[in-house]
Protein backbone atom coordinates (compact mmCIF):
# COMPACT_ATOMS: atom_id res chain seq x y z
CA UNK A 1 0.00 0.00 0.00
CA UNK A 2 1.49 3.31 -1.02
CA UNK A 3 1.57 6.53 0.95
CA UNK A 4 -0.96 8.00 -1.50
CA UNK A 5 -3.49 5.23 -0.67
CA UNK A 6 -3.05 5.85 3.05
CA UNK A 7 -3.77 9.54 2.59
CA UNK A 8 -6.98 8.77 0.69
CA UNK A 9 -8.22 6.45 3.42
CA UNK A 10 -7.53 8.90 6.21
CA UNK A 11 -9.06 11.89 4.41
CA UNK A 12 -12.35 12.99 5.91
CA UNK A 13 -14.98 14.93 4.07
CA UNK A 14 -16.02 18.30 5.45
CA UNK A 15 -18.94 18.15 7.85
CA UNK A 16 -21.42 19.58 5.35
CA UNK A 17 -20.70 16.76 2.88
CA UNK A 18 -20.92 14.12 5.60
CA UNK A 19 -24.42 15.32 6.49
CA UNK A 20 -25.46 15.25 2.84
CA UNK A 21 -24.17 11.71 2.44
CA UNK A 22 -26.15 10.47 5.45
CA UNK A 23 -29.45 11.73 4.05
CA UNK A 24 -29.38 9.20 1.22
CA UNK A 25 -33.01 8.07 1.15
CA UNK A 26 -34.09 5.59 -1.49
CA UNK A 27 -36.66 6.54 -4.06
CA UNK A 28 -38.99 3.78 -2.85
CA UNK A 29 -39.01 5.36 0.63
CA UNK A 30 -39.85 8.80 -0.76
CA UNK A 31 -42.61 7.38 -2.97
CA UNK A 32 -44.00 5.37 -0.04
CA UNK A 33 -44.16 8.50 2.10
CA UNK A 34 -45.94 10.42 -0.66
CA UNK A 35 -48.41 7.53 -1.15
CA UNK A 36 -49.09 7.48 2.60
CA UNK A 37 -49.97 11.18 2.63
CA UNK A 38 -52.10 11.03 -0.52
CA UNK A 39 -54.03 7.88 0.49
CA UNK A 40 -54.72 9.40 3.92
CA UNK A 41 -56.13 12.50 2.27
CA UNK A 42 -58.20 10.48 -0.21
CA UNK A 43 -59.64 8.34 2.59
CA UNK A 44 -60.52 11.34 4.73
CA UNK A 45 -61.88 13.69 2.06
CA UNK A 46 -62.93 11.81 -1.09
CA UNK A 47 -64.37 8.50 0.14
CA UNK A 48 -68.00 8.74 1.23
CA UNK A 49 -68.42 5.07 2.19
CA UNK A 50 -69.54 4.85 5.86
CA UNK A 51 -67.58 1.61 6.30
CA UNK A 52 -64.31 3.48 5.77
CA UNK A 53 -64.85 6.32 8.21
CA UNK A 54 -62.25 6.91 10.93
CA UNK A 55 -59.45 5.04 9.16
CA UNK A 56 -55.85 6.12 9.74
CA UNK A 57 -53.00 5.25 7.40
CA UNK A 58 -50.04 4.33 9.61
CA UNK A 59 -47.44 3.12 7.14
CA UNK A 60 -46.82 2.31 3.48
CA UNK A 61 -44.14 0.02 2.12
CA UNK A 62 -43.40 -0.15 -1.59
CA UNK A 63 -41.56 -2.83 -3.51
CA UNK A 64 -38.28 -1.81 -5.17
CA UNK A 65 -39.91 -1.69 -8.62
CA UNK A 66 -42.76 0.52 -7.28
CA UNK A 67 -45.42 -1.87 -8.57
CA UNK A 68 -47.03 -2.89 -5.26
CA UNK A 69 -47.74 -0.70 -2.24
CA UNK A 70 -48.69 -2.29 1.07
CA UNK A 71 -50.84 0.20 2.99
CA UNK A 72 -51.15 -0.40 6.74
CA UNK A 73 -54.26 1.11 8.31
CA UNK A 74 -55.92 1.26 11.70
CA UNK A 75 -59.58 1.89 12.32
CA UNK A 76 -61.33 3.45 15.27
CA UNK A 77 -63.26 0.21 15.76
CA UNK A 78 -60.61 -2.51 15.37
CA UNK A 79 -63.05 -5.23 16.44
CA UNK A 80 -65.10 -4.92 13.25
CA UNK A 81 -62.15 -4.38 10.89
CA UNK A 82 -62.36 -7.78 9.17
CA UNK A 83 -66.15 -7.67 8.75
CA UNK A 84 -66.74 -3.98 7.92
CA UNK A 85 -63.69 -1.83 7.23
CA UNK A 86 -61.62 -4.42 5.33
CA UNK A 87 -64.30 -5.17 2.71
CA UNK A 88 -65.00 -1.42 2.42
CA UNK A 89 -61.35 -0.74 1.62
CA UNK A 90 -61.28 -3.65 -0.82
CA UNK A 91 -64.27 -2.25 -2.71
CA UNK A 92 -62.78 1.26 -2.84
CA UNK A 93 -59.27 0.23 -3.91
CA UNK A 94 -59.99 0.99 -7.60
CA UNK A 95 -61.18 4.52 -6.85
CA UNK A 96 -58.26 5.15 -4.50
CA UNK A 97 -55.75 3.92 -7.08
CA UNK A 98 -57.30 6.11 -9.79
CA UNK A 99 -57.12 9.18 -7.54
CA UNK A 100 -53.57 8.30 -6.59
CA UNK A 101 -52.62 8.03 -10.26
CA UNK A 102 -53.94 11.54 -10.88
CA UNK A 103 -51.98 12.98 -7.96
CA UNK A 104 -48.63 11.21 -8.36
CA UNK A 105 -46.36 11.71 -11.32
CA UNK A 106 -45.34 8.08 -11.78
CA UNK A 107 -45.20 5.93 -14.88
CA UNK A 108 -47.13 3.15 -13.14
CA UNK A 109 -49.54 3.63 -10.29
CA UNK A 110 -48.75 0.99 -7.68
CA UNK A 111 -51.27 -1.73 -6.92
CA UNK A 112 -52.63 -1.04 -3.44
CA UNK A 113 -52.96 -3.83 -0.89
CA UNK A 114 -54.47 -2.87 2.47
CA UNK A 115 -53.41 -4.53 5.72
CA UNK A 116 -54.62 -4.09 9.26
CA UNK A 117 -51.85 -2.54 11.36
CA UNK A 118 -51.40 -4.55 14.53
CA UNK A 119 -48.36 -2.70 15.88
CA UNK A 120 -50.38 -0.80 18.52
CA UNK A 121 -51.93 -4.02 19.82
CA UNK A 122 -48.51 -5.65 19.87
CA UNK A 123 -47.03 -2.68 21.76
CA UNK A 124 -49.84 -2.79 24.33
CA UNK A 125 -49.27 -6.51 24.84
CA UNK A 126 -45.53 -6.00 25.39
CA UNK A 127 -46.21 -3.14 27.80
CA UNK A 128 -48.65 -5.31 29.76
CA UNK A 129 -46.07 -8.12 29.96
CA UNK A 130 -43.39 -5.70 31.17
CA UNK A 131 -45.75 -4.29 33.80
CA UNK A 132 -46.54 -7.79 35.04
CA UNK A 133 -42.81 -8.45 35.51
CA UNK A 134 -42.45 -5.47 37.85
CA UNK A 135 -45.36 -6.45 40.11
CA UNK A 136 -44.76 -7.80 43.60
CA UNK A 137 -45.92 -11.43 44.08
CA UNK A 138 -48.60 -10.50 46.64
CA UNK A 139 -49.58 -7.22 45.03
CA UNK A 140 -52.64 -7.27 42.76
CA UNK A 141 -52.16 -5.93 39.26
CA UNK A 142 -54.12 -3.08 37.70
CA UNK A 143 -57.77 -3.75 37.04
CA UNK A 144 -58.66 -4.44 33.42
CA UNK A 145 -60.58 -1.67 31.69
CA UNK A 146 -63.28 -4.05 30.49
Amino acid sequence: MSLYDLRLKSYKLPLIFQAMAKTNVSRATRVADQIRMEVAEILSRKIKDPRIQFVTVTDVTVTADLKIARVYVTALDQDHFDQVTGPGLKSAVGFIRTELGRRLNLRYTPELVFFRDTSAEYGNRIEKLLDSLHEEPGEPGPLPLS
